[in-house]
């Protein structure tokens, strides 16, 4: 049934396209499109303003590159091109965007196949004017919310000695950690830790490292005692 409806919403937005359009979209188009998108879920998303390693993909369609003003950081090339986001720049940022924009940002080699590019395009136009709503999967990744994990997680204390990290949490317990093996985080999103309440989340399959999350850097001085 879903693959009805995204085939039945995709034939609408084809015809509302134009003829120019309706060839280069015809195979595939929206359904297909959805699915040429997880390409691009690992570093976007399409909310909002809700950027990742880049910036979110709502409302892409006639944006200027590098003008979403919630996004930091966009690379010296992109905001000088002038590029604006339609159907040829998009077609040619996905098959090559170092080609296009030479000295982005963008470490992504490009999709070869010209209608994967298409059915992508056709998705985010489509998202961007309004005319579909994407999966729920697809608007964004889905983070744990670091909020209210429990007393294992809460972190109290961390002590600094030598090469070692000593973690101690609301539970009672202190977890050691060589000093390469614990990074420090910030997350200030809504799904982000409490103001002055950090917490460790485990790393890797050895149970040897983890990462302290905090609301904001200036916490991170605060926590961290040397102390042998």
């Amino acid at each position: 049934m879903r693959n009805i409806v995204w085939a039945g919403i995709a034939f609408a937005v084809l015809i509302a396209a134009g003829p120019s359009n309706t060839t280069a979209f015809a195979a595939g188009g929206l359904d297909q499109g959805a699915k040429a998108f997880r390409v691009c879920a690992a570093c976007h998303s399409l909310v909002p303003n809700r950027n990742m390693t880049g910036p979110s993909l709502a409302g892409i369609w006639k944006r200027k590159a590098a003008s979403l003003k919630s996004f930091d950081r966009y690379s010296a090339a992109l905001k000088s091109s002038d590029v604006v986001w339609d159907q040829k720049s998009l077609d040619a940022w996905l098959k090559s965007p170092a080609a296009l924009i030479p000295g982005n940002n963008m470490n992504f080699p490009g999709v070869a196949d010209g209608q994967q590019r298409a059915d992508l395009i056709a998705l985010l136009k489509a998202v961007s004017n309004g005319q579909v709503q994407p999966p729920a999967a697809m608007m964004a990744p889905t983070f744990e919310n670091l909020k209210g994990l429990g007393s294992a997680h809460e972190v109290k204390a961390i002590r600094y000695c030598r090469d070692t990290y000593h973690v101690a949490t609301a539970d009672g317990r202190t977890t050691d950690f060589w000093e390469a093996n614990l990074r420090f985080k910030t997350d200030s999103s809504d799904t982000g830790p409490l103001p002055g309440k950090p917490v460790i989340m485990p790393a890797g399959m050895m149970g040897d490292r983890a990462s302290v999350f905090f609301a904001a850097p200036d916490e991170i001085s605060g926590f961290i005692k040397h102390q042998c």
